[in-house]
């Protein structure tokens, strides 16, 4: 049995017909993406708003379950943590409270880069609009020059912008431990009083554990990395030697327990040491600024108590609902144009 087309139509004729028609197709596409960038826009510009620096901002609660040993509270305001206050409890510190300096607040690396992000994906999908689909207003040549081709690359670029800022609020594995710690903890001129350091000079080294202050993002959430540290090369008093060989004392276990690192917190000088306040120092004469490229020094230290507080952020929570939701939308934009183009996909 055989199918026939009646009137007949000659193999040149047919080809034309479905190349036609394809290209009607895609027209038709590309006109009804103009709503789905639209709002893609729009949603966007939700996502930026949740992340705009307007106050109050939000007060975030910090604690440890079961126990006391962290409790306080923060205040976020944009991509900054302005004031705060933290009761601590450790068990290799003395019991402190400790207040974010309102005029040095902690600037968030993470939430600074998605900031970047949103703000490159805004621009990228008015740009994309604007070329596409121009206005009466624009000239002819505008009107001749939009493709299939550059809406196509231009929804990959927003694609993978849109990867990135998810990876961001998703943050570092939970089970793996995040080097970034070293490198990016708060500087002591953050706080009031301000945090000691550890020190590679003998004679500045405190008979106490120096602690580091680390904030990051984890699943939607702050997350806070309070850590005690030691000076590897510290002198060990004799009766801790013995009480740690009779067995009277005992290091607390953790996973950076006994393990060196080379530890740097933001905002060190030349000399590798953060500012911090010196009592003797006339306020009326500024402290030197930090040079921007300037190596600073790395002081090996061991990491004797480790804790972590974690505080659920409703403004990330439904930032990562919205941009889950549009990268959603955008695939299927993405996945149909390149279906009608004829083209595979790309990640």
């Amino acid at each position: 049995m055989s199918v026939e087309i009646w009137p007949r139509i000659a193999p040149e004729e047919l080809k034309a017909a479905v190349k036609e028609s394809e290209e009607r197709e895609l027209d038709w596409l590309v006109q009804e993406l103009h709503e789905t960038l639209t709002n893609l826009k729009h949603g966007l510009e939700d996502c930026y708003a949740l992340l705009a620096p307007i106050d109050p901002g939000s007060t975030l609660v910090l604690s440890t379950p079961r126990n006391e040993v962290v409790k306080g509270t923060i205040t976020r305001v944009g991509t900054r943590i302005v004031k705060g206050t933290i009761h601590l409890r450790l068990r290799t510190l003395p019991q402190q409270t400790i207040s974010i300096n309102p005029d040095h607040p902690i600037h968030l690396g993470p939430l600074t880069t998605l900031h970047t992000l949103l703000t490159h994906s805004i621009d990228l999908l008015s740009l994309t609009l604007s070329y596409s689909y121009p206005t009466e207003s624009s000239s002819i040549l505008d009107k001749n020059t939009s493709s299939p081709q550059f809406l196509s690359v231009q929804l990959r670029l927003l694609s993978q912008s849109f990867t990135e800022s998810l990876a961001i609020l998703k943050g570092p594995p939970l089970l793996n431990s995040d080097p970034s710690w070293t490198s990016r903890s708060a500087a002591p001129s953050h706080f009031i009083p301000p945090l000691t350091i550890p020190s590679n000079s003998s004679h500045n080294q405190s008979s106490h554990p120096s602690l580091s202050f680390h904030l990051t993002i984890q699943d939607s959430s702050l997350v806070l990395w309070l850590r005690t540290l030691e000076p590897a090369h510290a002198p060990v008093h004799f009766s801790t030697k013995l009480a740690l060989a009779i067995g009277t004392a005992r290091r607390l276990e953790h996973d950076e327990a006994e393990r060196v690192f080379g530890y740097c917190c933001t905002g060190g000088d030349s000399s590798g040491n953060p500012h911090i306040h010196n009592n003797n120092h006339d306020p009326n004469i500024p402290l030197a600024p930090v040079l921007s490229g300037t190596r600073r020094k790395e002081v090996e230290v061991y990491v004797r108590e480790k804790v972590r507080v974690e505080s659920a952020d409703p403004s990330l929570m439904s930032m990562t609902a919205k941009l889950t939701a549009l990268t959603y939308t955008l695939s299927l934009a993405r996945r149909n144009l390149a279906a009608v183009m004829g083209e595979e996909m790309e990640d």
